[in-house]
């Protein structure tokens, strides 16, 4: 078996309930399942890992350099989210994951959008603590609105591993 084939992916895609509100982001994918059948999704909540609670007051990027993120009540957050995301490149690593699949637009996972630090639903192009961290280290990082590149990833990826396939069950 290949040594990075497993996949990081964010605990709420998975249907676990961390979200900043107590609720879930769950996808309900055919492939999504699989991979978790054949064992191959290694699940992370950064703001978990962090030490943020659930729930927790919403948070957004304020500013990129230097990265401050705070809560809608003002709180910094940037600690946390610092540590979640280093929690999570370790994970990564001890896992020797190949990719990520994360949340889109969160102030942790968001690899293409996030919120613009106005707590108006605004999103602006830019990307997350965690997502940063693990794209800086090499790690391909996609969204749930990226499920065919990422299928298309992890296709190339199995094509030279047959018994990972996902056309195995």
């Amino acid at each position: 078996m290949n040594k990075k084939n497993k996949i990081l992916i964010s605990a709420c895609l998975l249907g676990n309930k961390v979200r900043f509100d107590g609720k879930d982001n769950l996808i309900d994918n055919d492939l999504i399942h699989r991979l978790n059948r054949q064992g191959r999704l290694v699940s992370v909540c950064p703001e978990i890992e962090g030490g943020l609670p659930i729930p927790r007051p919403p948070a957004e990027i304020q500013d990129k350099f230097p990265l401050r993120i705070t809560g809608i009540n003002g709180e910094d957050v940037t600690p946390q989210f610092l540590a979640g995301a280093e929690r999570a490149i370790e994970i990564a690593e001890r896992e020797n994951c190949c990719c990520a699949l994360l949340k889109s637009r969160s102030p942790s996972c968001g690899n293409l959008e996030v919120y613009d630090g106005n707590f108006t639903g605004t999103i602006k192009a830019g990307s997350g603590a965690t997502a940063d961290e693990l794209m800086r280290n090499g790690l391909p990082v996609y969204n749930e609105r990226q499920l065919d590149q990422f299928i298309e990833f992890i296709e190339l990826l199995d094509s030279s591993e047959p018994e990972l396939g996902l056309r195995a069950s």
